[in-house]
């Protein structure tokens, strides 16, 4: 029993490691440095197309 904490606090700390690795290398904002006229526009195209 001395070892759930332990286990509990490495499975916590190893998802939180996972999720940053994944939010930095592959989920990077899609109009990261856009103007706002360019913003605006690209989600009206994404409107009208779907």
């Amino acid at each position: 029993m001395t070892w759930g904490k332990t286990l509990w606090l490495l499975i916590i700390l190893k998802a939180v490691v996972l999720f940053l690795v994944l939010r930095m290398f592959f989920f990077r904002p899609a109009m990261a440095g856009k103007t706002d006229e360019e913003k605006s526009e690209y989600v009206g195209t994404q409107l009208i197309r779907n």
